[in-house]
């Protein structure tokens, strides 16, 4: 089963923040240029208190009318965190994401953010070890390869 930590070795570690003093226009233009969905949001003495996601953006801001040149993110970010551990297994990335209804989960080692995970990341990583399993049962159940 693939953990968390081998998801980001090949994905990579990197992440992209913004702080919530920021404009949610500027969080915006950030995700366009990055080409992602979310976006962690860092204080100023470096921690973790929130996520900016393109969510947010259409449910809190467009739909109550607001702008995106004068709010800020602390204004419409999500406060309430999961966050997952690089020792966790895709499956229990799953879980967390489906029950709660999130797409990315931030991955913190011991307090100090490492990478962030998506649903797409999670959900190729499943399709590939299932790929994997799938053609070692034909394998074994042909013969073909079988000892070798």
């Amino acid at each position: 089963m693939t953990t968390v930590n081998q998801i980001l070795k090949v994905k990579g570690f990197d992440f992209f923040c913004v702080n919530p003093d920021q404009t949610v226009f500027e969080a915006l233009q950030l995700m366009a240029e990055k080409e992602v969905g979310a976006l962690m949001v860092i204080n100023k003495e470096g921690k973790l208190v929130g996520m900016f996601s393109e969510r947010d953006y259409a449910r809190k801001l467009v739909l109550h009318g607001f702008s995106s040149k004068v709010s800020k993110v602390s204004d419409i970010m999500t406060t309430e965190l999961f966050t997952v551990n690089p020792k966790m297994s895709t499956f229990e990335c799953m879980a967390i994401m489906t029950d709660r209804h999130i797409r990315h989960l931030p991955v913190l080692d011991h307090n100090k953010i490492v990478g962030i995970v998506s649903i797409g990341d999670i959900v190729n990583q499943i399709i590939t070890e299932q790929l994997t399993t799938i053609k070692d049962l034909e394998k074994y159940i042909t013969g073909s390869d079988y000892g070798h």
